[in-house]
């Protein structure tokens, strides 16, 4: 049944017409065009398809479309700022913290979850926050770092080179 959804995507107002119990996920890719979100596997295991939700990191896979009546969305493509990465989106590529880069706006997004609750995290806070994100290129050690040095670069400690 069709029926009209707002919500704030990305720091923007939006209404989608939709069937209620779609996936937040294919409103996303499909009826709104943001690709960053990525299908994996579809049962909220794997992390591609994170969103945050109020802050909180979400799978976007198994969120029917009318749980964000009235929520605030932010994809990946939300995080850049005047045009610029966010301090995680420049860590990941500066610390080689992707290599086929599929799971990489769910890595971020997760990563980004957690330095809002904690700024300054331990790797295992990291190792712990991350553990729902898979990614089968095998670059969880560099994700660890450049989850720390957006983490300083966040705090204002120091720049990420």
């Amino acid at each position: 049944m069709q029926t009209s959804i707002s919500f704030t995507l990305n720091g923007k107002p939006v209404t989608v017409d939709t069937d209620g119990d779609r996936k937040l996920l294919w409103v996303l890719r499909t009826d709104l065009a943001l690709t960053g979100t990525k299908y994996g596997c579809g049962k909220a295991f794997c992390g591609s398809c994170v969103v945050l939700i109020n802050g909180k990191s979400r799978r976007a896979c198994r969120i029917d479309i009318n749980n964000v009546q009235g929520a605030d969305v932010t994809t990946i493509e939300g995080l850049e700022r005047d045009g610029s990465p966010h301090p995680l989106q420049k860590a990941f590529m500066e610390h080689d913290g992707m290599q086929c880069g599929y799971c990489t706006p769910g890595m971020i997004l997760s990563a980004y979850g957690l330095l809002q609750r904690k700024s300054d995290p331990s790797d295992q806070d990291i190792i712990n926050a991350m553990d729902q994100n898979l990614c089968r290129c095998g670059a969880h050690q560099r994700i660890i770092r450049a989850i720390k040095a957006a983490a300083k670069e966040m705090r204002k400690e120091i720049p990420v080179a």
